[in-house]
């Protein structure tokens, strides 16, 4: 085995009764993350609060991590949030929004990159869904929907259902010249293929902390370009948010000049240390490395899929539009019952859609992926 394959086998001890192809939150951890929950939670039952200083240093850090991870020009853009709905609602309820303008977002989203959207209707801003599932240039057909009142894109770098990645530095060209605002929800991708928030021109960009990353819910980043800060209109507010913390008698205040101004009270500091540790493995292995292996596992998995009569692969099989995400259906069995067979044979899926969805990790071995298309096979 590669040094690679060592360390992954370290972190991932084999568990020969689960075969985890799902990335979301029923993922196991890295080893390191588990060991940095335990460590953390050690120190607090023994000493409380002592080291909160040091703790205060990890927070610092993990912005650095993240600001990394994204390509962002410094750790003052990045902002520590709860989850992607939450950092999704501040651009929502933060945009200078006057009645007529429009939102753009593909249609058949995660309720997180709709909800938040609908919930402006009330003040007389329109968001319109656009059908990607038959087209052959979905990001032309995203643009094509704008007009003088659209203010903002938002999409997922990565489709949950049908695994569709859309060409995000495209559509943030194509945005930067029409004054449209980006904004990417990006749990369904960060951590296995590029979001380089300055390259691809980005406005905002939100993921969670579990899936791909391989942290615990609870946590995850909000990336806002410095020229969007100031300009977002500010609904929560508390100690944490303003530019002294740590100033307790201060009665004059001003909000954090860096996206700390998002974030209003105690941060999450178990999920700090968590996921923290899960972003030095995934530097460690080399995000590269992680995307080659995803995409190669992804690859195997349609093919073995396309080639079996009874399966109907809903992934798009074009270079550059599919990424860790591969979803199916059985032509003869509903989706339901396809589910419930691999769950019987220990298999972590995802009923999505009414389809399967299988999104295998860089940790995962070649031999997982033929078991798992042994079982779907039937």
């Amino acid at each position: 085995m590669t040094d690679l394959d060592d360390l992954f086998e370290q972190e991932f001890p084999v568990d020969t009764n689960l075969l985890y192809l799902n990335h979301a939150a029923v993922a196991p951890w890295p080893m390191r993350t588990g060991d940095a929950v335990r460590q953390f939670a050690a120190e607090c039952v023994d000493m409380g609060a002592h080291d909160y200083g040091s703790w205060l240093e990890q927070e610092r850090f993990l912005r650095t991590q993240c600001a990394r991870l994204v390509n962002a020009a410094s750790a003052d853009d990045i902002a520590l949030i709860k989850n992607t709905s939450e950092g999704l609602s501040m651009v929502a309820h933060g945009m200078p929004w006057q009645a007529g303008d429009n939102v753009i977002i593909p249609a058949g989203e995660f309720p997180s990159n709709r909800i938040v959207w609908q919930s402006l209707e009330r003040y007389g801003v329109e968001l319109r869904q656009i059908q990607l599932t038959e087209s052959a240039d979905p990001e032309s057909d995203l643009i094509a929907a704008a007009d003088g009142h659209t203010r903002l894109l938002s999409v997922s770098s990565v489709q949950y259902v049908t695994g569709l990645r859309l060409d995000l530095a495209r559509l943030g060209r194509q945005c930067r010249e029409r004054g449209i605002a980006l904004c990417v929800d990006a749990i369904q991708g960060l951590g296995v293929v590029p979001h380089d928030v300055q390259g691809m021109a980005i406005d905002f960009l939100v993921a969670d902390g579990h899936k791909w990353l391989l942290g615990p819910e609870g946590i995850g980043v909000f990336y806002c370009a410095p020229a969007w800060r100031a300009r977002l209109a500010l609904h929560e507010y508390g100690w944490h948010m303003t530019e002294d913390p740590g100033d307790f008698d201060r009665i004059e205040w001003t909000p954090a000049a860096s996206a700390r101004r998002f974030e209003c009270g105690s941060p999450n500091m178990l999920g700090i240390h968590a996921l923290s540790a899960s972003l030095e493995l995934l530097e460690e292995a080399g995000l590269a490395e992680i995307e080659r292996r995803v995409l190669g596992h992804a690859r195997r998995l349609m093919d073995g899929i396309a080639a079996t009569a009874d399966l109907e692969l809903l992934t798009r099989d074009e270079p550059r539009r599919y990424a860790g995400i591969v979803s199916f259906r059985h032509r003869r069995l509903p989706a339901s019952t396809l589910f419930a067979h691999l769950q019987g044979q220990r298999v972590v899926c995802a009923l999505r859609g009414g389809a399967i969805r299988l999104s295998p990790h860089a940790y995962h071995r070649p031999e997982v992926i033929e078991q798992v298309l042994d079982l779907i096979s039937i």
